[in-house]
């Protein structure tokens, strides 16, 4: 009994140290420092990281519990790598919880909101004139986050949140090309018209249609690119069975 007290106070001391790994990790996963496929190498993150291997082992579940990582027994842990119709899935799980948090949100936006929301479209549009994809597809990704956090809806919130995460584990840049940003931009416009109108309706189609659109240009995408191989990073392991290269029909997870 004792020893359990003093286990927890230890853990409760170290969820901090917990925290900050666990964030570093998901930066690492969703900017493909780890690949999909590979396993976690919990000596080399512990030593890159500048920590012993408890916390990472403790960051490693939670990113489990968030879909991102999966322990497989006798093995390790490996990055998520997800096949199409998963991929598929997502998206159109996202497109009617994005639906939904739009018209919520058109049924309760303040002026701040909208203008918070008109911002985001002006920084937008900025960033398409100076023909910088990285800046907006940051912006793209805080947009809808900011809409999510904005919206009454809580439940719903973190539901598309997690999603969003498991949707970047594609690393599939959809969102390249000026047609393809230009189009999103329009998009996200027709979402903020009807939230700044209290179309609810109008929202939820909207919000709706841009995540399917965002779909329909991922299988545009998916038929034109070409597999590629990725050699694992110092702080990774090929995952057993899954040294090859892409396969863009069932592999998504593994084009950069």
């Amino acid at each position: 009994m004792r020893q359990h007290i003093r286990d927890s106070v230890a853990l409760r001391r170290q969820r901090p140290l917990v925290l900050e790994v666990r964030d570093e990790l998901e930066r690492m996963i969703l900017l493909g420092e780890i690949a999909g496929g590979e396993r976690l190498n919990e000596a080399l993150l512990a030593e890159q990281l500048g920590v012993s291997r408890g916390p990472v082992r403790e960051a490693a579940r939670s990113l489990e519990r968030e879909g991102l990582v999966q322990a497989v027994a006798n093995e390790g842990v490996y990055v998520r790598s997800l096949s199409v119709e998963e991929g598929l899935e997502l998206y159109d799980l996202r497109a009617m919880i994005a639906g939904y948090l739009c018209a919520t949100l058109a049924q309760t936006a303040t002026e701040k909101v909208k203008d918070e929301l008109r911002g985001f479209l002006a920084r937008m549009e900025a960033a398409i004139t100076a023909g910088n994809e990285p800046e907006y597809f940051g912006l793209n990704l805080a947009f809808h986050d900011h809409i999510a956090s904005a919206s009454p809806a809580a439940r719903a919130r973190v539901l598309y949140v997690a999603l969003g995460k498991e949707v970047r584990l594609l690393r599939l840049k959809v969102l390249n090309g000026a047609e393809a940003l230009t189009q999103s931009s329009d998009e996200h416009a027709a979402i903020v018209a009807a939230i700044v109108a209290g179309d609810v309706e109008g929202a939820r189609r909207a919000g709706a249609a841009h995540h399917t659109n965002g779909k329909a240009r991922l299988i545009d995408r998916l038929r034109r690119e070409e597999g590629t191989s990725h050699e694992p990073a110092a702080h990774a392991d090929r995952a057993p069975g899954r040294g090859r290269d892409a396969d863009t029909r069932t592999d998504l997870g593994r084009i950069t």
